[in-house]
């Protein structure tokens, strides 16, 4: 193409100097929520003790409410939005942006919450395998009509170091589990407190456990094309969720909004550790 419009992004081939703008890119660390995108670009920002107010970042896509994101140093943060179809979109965009700007060697992070399964409230889940309701390590996109079927295997090394890490922070409980992904937060999840319920409590924890048995440790809503996008395209991954409740007690998040804040913190603080480490910030 003469011109590549990443239109979500409010970003373009022609529009802008990719290269000179992302070309530096070493991390990308994506997450839902908008708000808490920017607060860890804020928070990367003061790890890496890098000069001027963090307060300061500017959102590059200000240009479109779609998505959020923040440049700070090698780390690029950015919004995805709740779901399998708001990720995808992102991913496509990102995927062409480093392209286009001649990244190399990048790793992609999904820093999340979900529902624990058999976990307590707080527990950090490294993603070994993201798997779908069946608890298979495989994504189905439909294609003109035709269904594909992607590999979901995140990469084994930065996995292991994420959990090798994870031991030289205080207070961080951290698990390596396989992270169940589903089409939405209630019926798909099998939560009792839709507005739709067609199953019973007792049908719900047996579906639970048989998650659990299969190695499901967490859920959530956007692990499976995630991985299988970053596998397709040959980019190292992980999948980094704080667990939120422990689903075998209950469906509602009833902790605090400082208990939530913190616990959200968790996986920004691996990450970041991660970050510190490849760039011979931390001995």
């Amino acid at each position: 193409m003469e011109e590549d419009i990443l239109y979500h992004f409010s970003l373009g081939t022609k529009t802008h100097n990719l290269p000179e703008m992302f070309g530096d890119i070493k991390f990308v660390c994506v997450g839902g929520s908008a708000n808490r995108m920017k607060s860890f670009a804020q928070f990367i920002h003061k790890e890496l003790a890098l000069p001027g107010n963090s307060d300061d970042i500017l959102d590059i896509c200000e240009g479109t409410d779609r998505y959020c994101m923040y440049k700070v140093g090698p780390v690029l943060s950015i919004s995805h939005g709740m779901g399998v179809p708001s990720i995808s979109i992102m991913l496509h965009e990102l995927i062409k942006l480093l392209h286009h700007a001649q990244c190399r060697d990048v790793v992609l992070f999904r820093l999340g919450t979900s529902g624990g399964v058999g976990l307590p409230a707080g527990t950090v889940v490294i993603t070994d395998k993201a798997v779908d309701y069946s608890f298979q390590a495989k994504f189905e996109q439909v294609v003109l009509g035709k269904v594909i079927i992607r590999s979901t295997e995140l990469d084994e090394g930065v996995s292991s170091e994420l959990l090798k890490y994870s031991k030289e922070i205080p207070n961080l409980p951290t698990v390596i589990g396989n992270t169940m992904c589903t089409h939405d937060f209630y019926e798909g999840q099998g939560r009792l407190d839709g507005a739709l319920c067609s199953f019973s409590h007792e049908e719900k924890l047996e579906y639970l456990r048989k998650a659990y048995d299969a190695g499901v440790r967490n859920i959530e809503m956007e692990s499976t094309v995630f991985a299988a996008m970053c596998k397709v395209c040959g980019i190292k991954a992980a999948v980094i969720c704080v667990a939120l409740l422990n689903r075998f007690e209950g469906d509602q998040i009833t902790s605090s909004h400082d208990v939530l804040v913190e616990y959200q913190q968790r996986p920004q603080i691996l990450v970041s550790y991660f970050i510190k480490k490849r760039l011979g910030l931390i001995a």
